[in-house]
């Protein structure tokens, strides 16, 4: 037989009421600042109820006045007739024997495309990664370039206005030379015609010739490479090696002609400006 379960005891009973009183209360709390900020939203004394209205008042107008403006009518009608369009132009098409050879045409690009995209993803994210790191490391020369390419610009605008105002003057005789080109050229398409066609023969008996020995020759040059590839890295080391050598030589001539033109900016700015006030003037001298 199943057991009657025991009833609650007085201390369950006080605890219990004890909870939801204690609940009941929060949440008549949590209802009563809720309450709170809404009336102090829409309080009319202090002007900020009387002010949310006015705004929503305002911008309904508004929203209705510009949907219902004859130019709002218009583009809602042209998207429709867009859209409709598009349904009645391209449902035919995904139903025509052409789509097809089309999606396989797309398919099959498609599927070659991938591995070439599988094999260039890594290099193209190590180049943009290094191009973005050259970006960032050049950045302090960005000012500069950019003022030097504004200033470039200024100095072609009269040159471009002036061209433009020549040529905008000389419209009379440059349709006389384009009749006279045209004319002196015309008769000489045809003939350019079929010489590109004699070309375009010509040329691809020559590449079809051509192919063969250029593959063999490839072939003999991959081999040739083969075998002198370590001779090649030989040669690398070697120049890296004497690049290495020569750095702390480059440096020291940089940093001589980096005095050197400290100097002579010096001496030029004392000999320009005499007048100046007299002062200390420190010379720089080569080390």
């Amino acid at each position: 037989m199943a057991t009657i379960p025991s009833l609650p005891s007085r201390d369950d009973v006080l605890r219990m009421a004890r909870n939801t009183t204690d609940i009941t209360g929060q949440l008549l709390d949590t209802a009563g600042n809720i309450t709170r900020i809404a009336l102090n939203t829409f309080d009319p004394r202090d002007g900020s109820g009387t002010e949310v209205l006015r705004i929503l008042r305002e911008t309904t107008a508004e929203l209705a006045e510009a949907s219902a403006s004859p130019q709002a009518q218009e583009a809602f009608y042209r998207i429709v007739e867009t859209l409709t369009r598009l349904g009645t132009t391209g449902a035919p098409l995904a139903v025509h024997p052409v789509s097809a050879p089309a999606q396989a045409l797309l398919a099959a690009v498609g599927d070659s495309l991938l591995p070439v995209l599988d094999a260039v993803e890594p290099a193209v994210e190590e180049f943009a990664a290094a191009l973005g790191e050259l970006v960032e490391a050049g950045s302090p020369l960005l000012p500069a370039a950019a003022g030097l390419a504004a200033g470039t610009l200024l100095a072609l605008t009269p040159l471009l206005r002036a061209a433009t105002e020549v040529l905008h003057d000389s419209t009379p005789e440059l349709r006389r030379i384009a009749d006279a080109l045209t004319a002196a050229l015309a008769p000489l398409m045809p003939l350019q015609v079929a010489l590109a066609e004699r070309v375009a023969a010509a040329g691809s008996g020559v590449v079809r010739a051509a192919l063969p020995p250029l593959a063999d020759l490839t072939d003999a040059a991959a081999a040739t490479a083969k075998a002198a590839r370590p001779v090649l890295v030989a040669g690398e080391e070697l120049l890296v090696s004497g690049l290495e050598q020569l750095q702390p030589a480059l440096l020291a001539a940089a940093t001589r002609a980096g005095l050197v033109a400290r100097a002579v900016a010096v001496r030029v700015s004392a000999a320009v400006s005499p007048t100046a006030e007299r002062g200390v003037v420190v010379a720089v001298t080569p080390v």
